[in-house]
């Protein structure tokens, strides 16, 4: 095999071959794959299922909202060639998508139809057809359809002085072909499904549980109510997904980043479509004429043999009972050094504390930011802002401590995809509460979760930091599994008030301490980590969990140093434009996938370091834009007792053999496969059942140390799973 050239070390060439890279999309759709196979297993209980089937619909429309609307975006523009490392040009990538969705669509419908609803509806839960209802059933949706629904309905013609309507974004809608009575002309109507209305009604109990009916089929039943006069000769229901993406790419011309994005969030309910849901059976002149009028082609059409829009179906998680068709509840475990201290400053002067959440509680998040409000010698609060909940006690407690009198500076970022709405409502809230907000850097996301605390201790000022992997979100925070970190050590401190001073003022960039920061150098932190390890062959280590690799640098120095012999493990939730186990590339890396109950969102690096690991925690994935045009914070974990313990996070999850699977070289994914008599090993259960500390399972009999979770990692057996090397195997420089 041909040797790799020398280079600069710091920067690695990339490697020409795209055939060595997994398209991005097409490996997005492969997460999405396994996110619908756990609506498909049967040990997952039934409620869990719909669950996971709604997470898939929702996943699909921000896929279309997005990725599909940039590739549209690029053929509109005649932009025929391709930035990515895999080569695939947009054309190409659509068709492939085009046809991989289909076939998962019509699977999680038939999955839904054939293997969801029917068991539910024994259990007491029935989403009713129209040959369903009894005559009562129907005389209470005839007085719910008029009391609750008609009034709020407009019908829209579509004729000379009625030009076809603009349907808004995912909204579901009924397509009418009428005539008069009298006349021979079709014409064409339509009706959309008001969204303040729950999406479906339920039917007065009959004793066997709970019967809910689509709003929609009410308001086809209705149709001689909404165009009296007309014969109604058939209808359709669909929903179009649109381009919902922002577009700043002229920063030059931003004036008011805020007044920006509005206008923009206002313009994109206008934007492009990119998919048509619509029922299966329409007639085709039906679905040529929305097609037509909405400048979409046939690939772009799912007919659906069901209910339209998977995502409704999150109405029936909220009903009450049902608790056996769950997963049990849970009650977070709280940190017992908080629960003992004084308060929480005393129990992060004390020692470092490390949070993983769902199975530790987020209430310490939450009482930090709280307590800083309301103490009387705290004098200054700085706060990231990401994503939060609904009703957000951390914006509350933020708006008590400007009230109080505090310095409160908040970073709102109002480029969250897809909530940029909310922030901005955020922001304007915060704002009128004294709060000093600020918006970051036009082009360039402050994806961070950070917090300061400047509090008077007796003749000086302390500061206390949060740093973590996910958002301030308490909602979120029990569904994702994430980490965050409580300190007052002062170089980590001196770090974040820099950060804090770059992203609201004017400054050079700043030289760090101990945090690696991005887009300032974490990439070339992780390049030289990556290279370091590979200097040392096989006694190499590198083992990262995150939820995305695609940034090619990184990729091209994992190859090299799996070329050079070291040992590499990549618990990588979602996209992965890496192939591992390619003869004389990447023979030694693995990458698995775990999803489960939670959402895998933590990132955790750890490298060999000779015997000497280090342990990094933080917000950037691997990706281009994470380490390329994003503010990250990536923070050393340095305790002794907090190191164990993330390298029982990454061993336990490597040790999954229930819900994990393995990427294979041609961009597929296989479950792993027990070996005859061995133990079940389902990571987020055993976390939820025993936390970071205990051991694995038949391991060891007494309490571990340092050096034996080191040694868990170093000795992790790569799986045997191997697919067959492709065709014509690409080598490290591109050549046969």
């Amino acid at each position: 095999m041909d040797k790799v050239t020398a280079r600069n070390p710091a920067e690695p060439e990339v490697v020409s071959d795209p055939r060595l890279f997994i398209n991005r999309e097409l490996s997005w759709i492969e997460f999405n794959r396994r996110v619908l196979e756990e609506a498909e297993d049967n040990t997952v209980p039934l409620l869990e299922r719909l669950k996971f089937i709604s997470i898939f619909g929702s996943n699909l429309d921000e896929f279309f909202m997005v990725r599909v609307a940039n590739l549209k975006e690029k053929i509109a523009q005649d932009i025929l060639t391709t930035s990515s490392a895999d080569r695939m040009l947009p054309r190409e990538q659509l068709d492939r998508i085009s046809q991989s969705v289909h076939d998962l669509f019509l699977r999680a419908v038939a999955c839904l139809e054939e293997e969801i609803l029917p068991p539910l509806a024994d259990h007491g839960i029935r989403i009713l057809r129209p040959e369903d209802l009894s005559e009562g059933d129907l005389q209470h949706l005839d007085d719910f359809f008029h009391r609750r629904i008609f009034m709020v309905l407009t019908p829209l013609a579509v004729d000379p002085s009625h030009p076809f309507p603009h349907l808004l974004q995912r909204s579901i809608n009924l397509a009418i072909r009428l005539r008069r009575p009298n006349e021979k002309q079709i014409r064409l109507a339509f009706v959309q499904v008001p969204a303040v209305l729950a999406r479906m009604a339920i039917l007065p109990s009959d004793g066997t549980g709970h019967r809910l009916f689509p709003l929609e089929q009410i308001i086809r039943r209705h149709l001689r109510d909404l165009f009296p006069g007309m014969k109604i000769l058939d209808s359709t229901v669909f929903r179009i997904t649109r381009d919902s993406d922002l577009d700043l790419d002229d920063y030059e011309e931003i004036k008011d980043l805020a007044e920006t994005i509005e206008r923009q969030v206002r313009e994109r309910r206008h934007g492009a479509a990119t998919r048509l849901e619509i029922e299966i059976g329409t007639a085709p002149e039906l679905i040529d004429e929305l097609r037509d009028a909405v400048d979409l082609e046939m690939s772009d059409v799912y007919e659906v043999p069901g209910m339209i829009d998977l995502t409704g179906l999150s109405q029936i998680l909220s009903l009450p009972g049902y608790n056996t068709l769950r997963y049990p509840d849970f009650v977070p475990h709280v940190e017992p050094m908080l629960q003992n201290a004084r308060n929480i400053w005393a129990a992060i002067r004390q020692q470092d504390i490390l949070l993983h959440h769902p199975y530790e509680s987020f209430k310490p998040v939450v009482d930090f930011v709280a307590q800083a409000a309301d103490d009387p010698d705290v004098l200054a609060i700085k706060q990231t802002l990401y994503r939060t909940s609904a009703d957000s006690p951390i914006i509350r407690s933020l708006q008590r401590a400007a009230e109080n009198g505090k310095q409160v500076t908040a970073l709102v970022e109002l480029q969250a995809r897809l909530d940029e709405e909310k922030n901005i409502a955020w922001a304007r809230m915060l704002e009128r509460s004294g709060v000093h907000v600020v918006f970051g850097f036009v082009g360039v996301k402050t994806h961070c979760k950070v917090s300061l605390v400047v509090r008077r201790e007796e003749e000086t000022l302390r500061r206390y930091v949060h740093l973590a992997t996910g958002n301030y979100n308490p909602d979120t925070a029990r569904v994702y599994t994430d980490l965050g970190l409580l300190t007052c050590d002062p170089q980590i401190a001196d770090d974040v008030s820099v950060l804090f001073n770059y992203l609201t003022g004017f400054s050079d960039l700043p030289q760090w301490k101990r945090l690696k920061v991005a887009p300032s150098g974490l990439r070339l932190f992780l390049l030289d980590r990556i290279r370091d390890e590979g200097l040392l062959g096989e006694q190499g280590r590198i083992v990262a969990k995150v939820n995305a690799v695609l940034e090619p640098s990184v990729i091209q120095a994992l190859y090299e140093a799996s070329q050079a012999g070291c040992k590499i493990d990549l618990i990588c939730r979602g996209i992965c434009a890496l192939r591992p186990g390619v003869r004389g590339i990447s023979e030694s890396i693995r990458v698995i996938s775990i999803v489960d109950r939670f959402l895998e969102h933590s990132r955790l690096y750890y490298f060999g370091n000779k015997g000497q690991p280090e342990i990094f925690a933080g917000s950037a994935d691997w990706m281009d834009r994470n380490l390329r045009r994003r503010i990250e914070v990536v923070f050393p974990i340095e305790d002794d007792r907090l190191r164990a313990r993330c390298m029982q996070i990454l061993a336990v999850s490597l040790a999954d053999n229930v819900k994990c699977r393995i990427l294979l070289p041609d961009g597929s994914w296989r479950r792993i496969t027990r070996k005859p008599n061995e133990t079940p090993m389902r990571s987020q259960k055993h976390f939820l059942q025993f936390g970071d500390m205990p051991v694995l399972a038949g391991r060891r009999k007494r309490p571990m140390v340092l050096e034996d979770f080191e040694s868990l990692l170093i000795e992790s057996e790569l799986s045997a799973d191997r697919a067959e090397p492709p065709e014509k195997e690409p080598t490290a420089t591109g050549k046969k």
